[in-house]
C-alpha cells in the first residue's frame, strides 16, 4: 500500500499542486485547510507523512506539530511563507523533521518527502530506539554519533559526503559495492548527477586513509570494494622464512 501524505495549509492552490505531484509520485494524498482540521485529519487517516504549512487558522503550525509529537514520530516537513531562522530553530526544536520556505520548487519538496520516508524506513529496520554504534575494522573507528574517524587512535577530518561514504564502505565490508548501489547509500535514490562523483570522492578518502590499515579498492567492471584488513599475528612470517636466527 503506498504511502499517505498529510497535506495541511490554508492556500488551496498549495493543496491542489502538491496533490498533483504527489499522486504522480504514487503517493496517497489527504488534506486539510486549517489546524484543527489537519489534527482531525492526521488522528483520522494516521498519514505517512505531513507537509505542514507554519500559518494556519484556529491552530498554528507549531501547535499541530506539538500535538502530532504527542502521539507519533512521524516525518514533519513545515512550510513557511517567512524565512526567519527563528522560526525554523522553533519549529526543529518542536519536532519537525525539516523546513521548506515558499515559494519552493515542487521537485524539491517531493525528493525531502522521499527522503524522509526512506529515512524512516531506516530506522524502522535498524530500531527506531538505537543509536548508531560505531563500527571498527583494522585501526579505523567511524563513530556515526560523533561524526567522528579515527585511524590509528589519531581523528582524520572528513567532509560530510566523505564520512557517508566511508561509513557506507565499513558497514558493507568485503562487498563489492557499484557506483549505482554507492549513491543510493550515501546520496539517495534521487540523486541525478554524474555517477563519477563517487572517483573523486573514493580518490579524496584515499589519500585521507593512506596510513591506515583498511585499503579500499578497486573492483574493475564494478567499483570499489572496503578491504579491512586487519593484521593477523599467525601471518607473521616465521623466522626461517625471513633467514634470520631465533633468539
Amino acid at each position: 500500500m503506498p504511502p499517505t501524505i498529510l497535506v495541511a495549509d490554508d492556500e488551496p492552490n498549495i493543496i491542489k499542486l502538491l496533490r498533483l505531484y504527489l499522486r504522480e509520485e504514487g503517493y496517497e494524498v489527504t488534506s486539510a485547510r486549517d489546524g484543527r482540521e489537519a489534527v482531525e485529519r492526521f488522528r483520522a487517516d494516521k498519514p505517512d507523512l505531513v507537509i505542514l504549512d507554519l500559518m494556519m487558522p484556529f491552530l498554528g503550525g507549531f501547535e499541530v506539530c506539538q500535538e502530532i509529537r504527542k502521539d507519533s514520530d512521524v516525518p514533519i516537513i513545515m512550510l513557511t511563507a517567512r524565512s526567519d531562522d527563528v522560526d525554523k530553530i522553533v519549529g526543529l526544536e518542536m519536532g519537525a523533521d525539516d523546513y521548506v520556505t515558499k515559494p519552493f520548487n515542487p521537485r524539491e519538496l517531493i525528493a525531502r518527502v522521499k527522503a524522509n520516508l526512506r529515512r524512516r524506513e531506516w530506522d524502522r529496520q535498524s530500531g527506531e530506539t538505537e543509536e548508531p554504534q560505531p563500527v571498527t575494522h583494522g585501526d579505523v573507528t567511524l563513530d556515526p554519533a560523533s561524526r567522528d574517524v579515527l585511524v590509528a587512535g589519531e581523528r582524520v577530518r572528513l567532509r560530510q559526503r566523505e564520512f557517508d561514504l566511508l561509513e557506507a564502505f565499513m558497514r558493507h565490508p568485503n562487498v563489492a559495492l557499484d557506483r549505482e548501489r554507492l549513491l543510493s547509500l550515501v546520496w539517495g535514490e534521487d540523486f541525478y548527477g554524474d555517477a563519477r562523483t563517487i572517483d573523486v570522492h573514493v580518490a579524496w578518502l584515499r589519500e585521507k586513509l593512506k596510513k591506515a590499515q583498511p585499503k579500499i579498492e578497486t573492483v574493475w567492471g564494478v567499483g570499489y570494494k572496503f578491504v579491512p584488513n586487519t593484521p593477523n599475528p599467525s601471518d607473521a612470517p616465521h623466522p626461517s622464512d625471513t633467514g634470520a636466527r631465533p633468539s
